[in-house]
């Protein structure tokens, strides 16, 4: 009988998408090495493998607080009872960022009265000048560049 995990697939059905995963492998590397199929698979299954160990201690975790919701305080923990507290703050500084940008914007449909909504909607215009913005910190965090990306230029409108 194959080991089940918790969504009820076997534990070879899970996995991690191949090209992205090849792609953050390669940029973690200096551009001249080279890195075989067969270690990348591996890496690959380390990473999965790893996933499966941090949310099966964060499902107990969790499940000793009596909770029926894993949350990021479940995961920081099981962490810690891993041996992985070098990580931690690592962690939970993503983990902010995640919570920031996620708060600053929120789904449409909660806009429109739910949780979210604090009265400080933005418009369509700040809210693409923030998108812009944005974009230019992926693309100089993808070009490996340290410093913060110029405020973009709002755009001239046709009409004038």
């Amino acid at each position: 009988m194959e080991p089940m995990d918790i969504v009820g697939k076997s534990k070879e059905d899970a996995s991690l998408p191949k090209a992205t995963m090849t792609k953050i492998i390669k940029e973690m590397l200096p551009p001249d090495v080279r890195v075989a199929r067969d270690a990348q698979d591996l890496l690959i299954e380390c990473c999965v493998e790893f996933i499966n160990l941090v949310s099966s201690e964060s499902n107990e975790v969790c499940s000793k607080e009596e909770k029926r919701t894993i949350a990021p305080e479940h995961v920081l923990k099981a962490l810690e009872v891993l041996g992985f507290s070098e990580y931690i703050e690592e962690v939970y500084a993503a983990y902010e960022q995640h919570r920031h940008e996620t708060m600053k914007f929120p789904q449409q449909d909660s806009l429109k009265g739910g949780k979210w909504s604090n009265g400080a909607e933005m418009t369509e215009e700040e809210a693409l000048a923030e998108q812009q913005r944005m974009f230019a910190e992926a693309r100089a965090r993808m070009n490996g560049s340290n410093t913060a990306p110029k405020q973009p230029e709002p755009e001239q409108s046709l009409e004038s």
